[in-house]
């Protein structure tokens, strides 16, 4: 039996739902890799990488195309993100990364990008059945959770709102394609939302130098 397959074997079953590893051990890692951007630690992203690299499996086993491609792209924005906040860690106020509120303009192209890319993505999967059962949600979540990321990566107190946004269809969805770690799973996500937005706004109220991550615009 190879990893892959034994990752997409059974676990346990709770609820009636059955829980199969790689969506109970992708979504363990993706909430230790939260709790490691709460605490402003650059491994966070490192372990982003690799909860996506597991969740492809799950993803790939529900027949949820268009969470596989979410989790290729957050393998790609967790790589970016190493790198933007390598560069930024000497704006940090306490040695790890500096975190700042995002600018109006900054929202409003985030909220641009977030829309006109859900309509995009949402329109592809609509186009092709094939690619999702559920093209509308799969697109808001795929395209909300690169947005959330790359706030994340320019240390903007918003990311935090942007998973919470993201997590409200997640959730749901999660249930309904048989992943039920998935949906359990954010519970905990939610908690750790509401902590880590408060403590980052705290944080950036604190802020006097230049804004955070200078070399992630570049």
């Amino acid at each position: 039996m190879s990893a892959l397959t034994w990752l997409n074997t059974e676990a346990f079953e709770i609820f009636d739902q059955k829980v199969i590893w790689s969506d109970m051990i992708g979504n363990l890692i993706g909430l230790g890799a939260l709790a490691l951007g709460w605490r402003r630690s650059i491994w966070t992203w490192p372990a982003q990488l690799l909860s996506g690299l597991i969740l492809v499996g799950a993803y790939a086993s529900a027949h949820l195309a268009g969470g596989v491609g979410k989790q290729l792209l957050v393998i790609g924005v967790a790589a970016w993100g190493w790198r933007a906040w390598q560069r930024g860690k000497q704006d940090a106020q306490d040695g790890s990364i500096a975190v700042r509120t995002a600018t109006w303009k900054e929202r409003g192209l985030l909220l641009a990008g977030a829309a006109a890319g859900t309509l995009a993505v949402g329109g592809l999967f609509t186009l092709y059945p094939s690619l999702s059962w559920s093209p509308w949600a799969d697109a808001y979540i795929f395209v909300g959770t690169i947005v959330a990321m790359v706030a994340q990566a320019r240390g903007l107190v918003e990311f935090w709102f942007a998973w919470l946004l993201v997590d409200l269809v997640g959730v749901p969805l999660a249930f309904n394609s048989g992943l039920a770690f998935s949906g359990l799973v954010y519970v905990v996500y939610f908690a750790l939302v509401v902590w880590g937005a408060y403590d980052w706004y705290q944080r950036s109220r604190t802020t006097t130098t230049a804004p955070a991550l200078e070399g992630a615009t570049a």
